[in-house]
């Protein structure tokens, strides 16, 4: 079995699920654990929306222990808010780690002095971090970038003032902030990060398939890696990911895992979102499941007309059975 360890938190596996804004809810989360996610990740959680009791905040902080452990991530700029609104997520007893982003890249978290603009401040970097080091017991992590330009010294110096802060691990999405999601992915910024400090390095970035998870523990040697957008697609990524890694071997998930999974969202986005919101964010969701299927392109037209779950289960049902 694949261990590692955060603070004093055992983790089975190494795969974390990246948090993604509008995606990584509590529906989408439950999935992913079911298909062998080590560690879940929260959609980034607003500090001021936290305190003014913004609903639609709060409702990113729901959650099942059947997720567990779970990682909510924190975005802001404001050390003693930050310490605060996490102190009370730990006092909520939901997650099992806190993470503080330091590597959104748009333009309204960045104006806001949050996400990769702190790395551009290591004095205000060691004063959040040392704050909420104080605050709370819980594992504590930070999700960076590569900094502001492409050398990683960003990355290096912030990652450094975490350590010193008694931050328990690292996660590096090596591109610039002005790459945002573009161009490639600098691992071997997370080779050299692996060598400078003692904690755990978690990497991040263009893992598309198993192999690229493999190549870059192998490149790096960094602890776990941490998937996105591949996990869309396919969220059995995750337990092939640690088979192979265990075997040197995995399997793809058989037809009815996928068409199972794809009614399993539908009806888990119904119960928490509500029919009408479900359906609509289903339109584009359930087409993630089957790129690739023959068929796939008439399948997602009619997609994008459902307005009732009894709708989408049917045209999921036809579709597995014309495909099957």
């Amino acid at each position: 079995m694949n261990l590692m360890k955060i603070k004093d938190l055992h983790i089975h596996g190494k795969t974390f699920l990246a948090p993604l804004a509008g995606i990584t809810n509590l529906p989408f989360r439950l999935l992913v654990k079911e298909c062998g996610c080590s560690v879940v990740s929260s959609e980034m959680v607003s500090v001021k929306g936290f305190f003014y009791n913004s609903e639609k905040t709060m409702a990113l902080l729901s959650s099942k222990n059947e997720e567990q452990p779970l990682s909510i991530q924190l975005f802001g700029s404001d050390a003693e808010l930050l310490a605060n609104c996490a102190r009370a997520v730990q006092d909520m007893k939901a997650a099992k780690i806190i993470d503080i982003n330091f590597g959104c890249s748009v333009k309204k978290v960045v104006k806001q002095g949050a996400g990769v603009a702190l790395m551009k401040q290591p004095e205000l970097a060691k004063e959040i971090l040392s704050s909420i080091r104080k605050a709370i017991d819980l594992p504590l992590t930070i999700k960076i970038r590569s900094g502001w330009d492409s050398s990683g010294q960003d990355a290096f110096r912030i990652a450094k003032i975490a350590e010193d802060a008694g931050v328990d691990a690292i996660i590096l999405h090596p591109r610039t902030a002005g790459q945002g999601f573009k161009g490639k992915a600098d691992w071997n910024l997370i080779k050299e990060l692996k060598q400078k400090i003692l904690i755990p390095v978690i990497g991040n970035g263009d893992i598309t398939c198993v192999k690229d998870a493999h190549n870059m523990m192998s490149l790096t040697g960094c602890d776990a890696v941490m998937v996105g957008r591949a996990a869309l697609s396919n969220p059995f990524i995750f337990s092939q990911i640690d088979t192979f890694l265990e075997t040197g071997s995995y399997q793809d998930p058989s037809h009815g895992q996928i068409f199972s999974a794809m009614t399993h969202l539908t009806q888990s986005y119904i119960n928490f979102f509500g029919e009408e919101i479900a359906c609509r964010m289903l339109r584009g969701r359930l087409s993630w499941f089957v790129k690739g299927i023959s068929g796939c392109s008439s399948f997602r037209k009619r997609l994008s007309t459902i307005e009732s779950g009894n709708q989408a289960l049917t045209l999921i049902k036809e579709f597995e059975t014309l495909t099957g």
